[in-house]
């Protein structure tokens, strides 16, 4: 039997529809797919693991002297000894600060100080797998975004920070870096003198961990403090923490 003009049509725009779904998903970028699926979360780490790969904290407690942390040898050697009282002080650690050129030294980035990664928080969790994924160099992994937030940035103690809404809110991490993890270049200071200043004036750039408030999301360079001593760290939001990479 010959097929009427009426299911002719209807077998026709049919197969345009499927046409144009097919199209449509095709145009579709991949990494708008990936973001969308719901993957099942990663296995368990044990506590013998989650030590071995352990090399990225937030140190849970300034120098005790605002931003003068005694240049960055100093806020190196803190990392190290909160470091080794957890017991991995067997890794060399590193703070994650830049400083400014000036008297004659030339200026340091943070991004060059703390190896190549990939970085694990005390649980085992990654926090960026290289230098590309933690400051999103690429249009592609600034997209994704690195897995440095509120839920994964934890004390050497394996303790949450306190963030935005906790008394006292400390989530200023000191930085002094540029969000692509590099030294400012203009003649402001952005890391009170290198970190060797307490005084109330001056200021050093600052991150959010918990990636909220101070207009954007950074968690390298969200904004400046309102001056270099513990008071002003205190009253800006922080308590002068740090990050701490091992670099090994």
């Amino acid at each position: 039997m010959t097929p009427s003009f009426k299911t002719s049509r209807f077998k026709a725009s049919k197969t345009r529809t499927a046409a144009w779904v097919f199209a449509a998903v095709a145009a579709v970028p991949l990494f708008a797919l990936a973001q969308s699926a719901n993957p099942p979360p990663p296995a368990p780490v044990s506590a013998a693991e989650a030590a071995k790969l352990f090399s990225f904290f937030i140190t849970s407690q300034g120098a005790g002297k605002g931003a003068d942390l005694g240049g960055l040898a100093g806020a190196d050697a803190h990392c190290q000894k909160l470091a080794s009282a957890v017991g991995a002080g067997n890794k060399t650690w590193h703070a994650y600060l830049s400083t400014q050129a000036g008297g004659g030294q030339t200026a340091v980035n943070a991004r060059d100080r703390i190896g190549q990664g990939p970085w694990y928080n005390t649980r085992g969790a990654v926090v960026a797998k290289d230098l590309a994924h933690l400051h999103g160099d690429t249009l592609e992994t600034a997209r994704l975004g690195n897995n440095l937030s509120w839920a994964t940035a934890f004390s050497e103690k394996n303790e949450p920070v306190k963030r935005a809404g906790d008394k006292p809110n400390e989530h200023d991490i000191l930085t002094g870096s540029q969000p692509d993890g590099r030294a400012y270049t203009d003649d402001a200071d952005h890391t009170c003198k290198n970190y060797t200043s307490s005084a109330p004036d001056g200021s050093a750039q600052l991150g959010h961990f918990d990636r909220t408030g101070g207009g954007n999301t950074s968690w390298n360079s969200t904004h400046r403090s309102r001056g270099c001593g513990q008071d002003n760290l205190v009253s800006t939001g922080g308590a002068g923490l740090l990050y701490c990479f091992a670099v090994n």
